[in-house]
């Protein structure tokens, strides 16, 4: 029985072997794309649950302190008094430090204050911990003996800094993808709230109209206004209700609008204009840093062009002409 012969080879590949594993990956891709797309949770759900919680603790601290000023209702729990008691006997707990964290949990999405032991409990416990296995890793059993000793202190070094930067890394990195959200959808919410000041709705009702027409577009903003609309309608003074916004989000944009905000409600100018006025400053901002992302795209896809581009394009093109060559130096 004759064998078949082989099939167009380049570079020693079987270029119909490639070619088959390539379409198989293609349609694996196509079908979990297909999946993702029909499978698209709402992005307010467990948002709408975070704000409902935070509406039942403003209920809340009223009904305990109707005599005296709200203080802050927080979540704990049992795990967290003891983190928070074993922090205080080592002298490692200050104040400063723990309202740091609680912002920085607040701008990276998460509303559980108490967490905030955590990320220092972190700080301190991970250090040591991924220390002690780079320690035992590389010095007690010796799993890399070819490394010399500066490559080995260097990657226990590395092991103890990551263990002591890896949370703030962490809240850093959540931080600045929520204010990007936040930031894209800030204009098209001012000119919501611009008509609905014109339309002659109250201040937290058109907060909160904003935030359940941009909730699936931009959810974090949709959360961040409709969590500000609560805190309007609860708290007994109205500005700490703006001042927590602004804490809530590293934005300078954010502070502008609740500086205006603050503003009309003292002296009693004309909201509609004010935020008519800063909604086309951050769409001039928008447009601006669109334009000088299209400035730079030019020298940053040199090198993904010379890497990347351009050998698959000299494949494609040269590489019938090195198969039809190789077939007949081979006859």
């Amino acid at each position: 029985m004759l064998n078949s012969p082989p099939g167009p080879t380049l570079l020693g590949f079987d270029v119909i072997l490639i070619g088959s594993i390539l379409a198989g990956i293609a349609a694996m891709a196509t079908l979990f794309a297909i999946y993702a797309a029909m499978t698209v949770k709402d992005p307010m759900a467990k948002r709408v649950k975070a704000l409902n919680e935070r509406r039942e603790e403003l209920k809340a601290g009223i009904i305990k302190s109707a005599s005296r000023k709200r203080q802050s209702v927080v979540r704990r729990t049992e795990t967290t008094d003891r983190v928070k008691e074993a922090l205080q006997s080592l002298n490692v707990l200050q104040a400063s430090q723990i309202a740091q964290a609680q912002q920085k949990l607040a701008q990276a999405g998460f509303r559980n204050k108490e967490m905030a032991v955590f990320v220092i409990f972190a700080r301190m416990v991970l250090p040591i911990a991924l220390g002690t296995i780079a320690g035992l890793a590389i010095y007690a059993f010796d799993m890399f003996p070819d490394w010399g000793s500066l490559k080995k202190f260097g990657a226990f070094a590395g092991a103890v800094i990551a263990g002591y930067k890896g949370p703030d890394v962490f809240l850093k990195n959540k931080i600045s993808k929520r204010t990007l959200a936040i930031r894209k959808g800030l204009p098209d919410a001012l000119d919501l709230l611009v008509i609905c000041a014109e339309a002659g709705l109250t201040v937290d009702a058109a907060f909160n109209r904003v935030a359940r027409e941009l909730g699936r577009a931009y959810p974090e903003l949709g959360e961040e206004f409709a969590l500000t609309a609560i805190e309007l309608s609860f708290l007994n003074e109205r500005k700490l209700a703006f001042h927590n916004f602004a804490w809530r989000v590293d934005l300078e944009a954010v502070r502008g609008v609740v500086t205006t905000m603050i503003q009309t409600e003292r002296y009693g100018t004309p909201l509609a204009s004010a935020l008519r006025v800063l909604s086309a400053e951050f769409r001039n901002e928008r447009m601006m840093r669109a334009e000088e992302k299209a400035a730079r795209l030019p020298a940053i896809m040199t090198i993904p062009l010379i890497l990347f581009i351009l050998p698959v394009l000299f494949i494609v093109i040269l590489g019938p002409a090195a198969c039809s060559i190789s077939d007949a130096l081979i006859k």
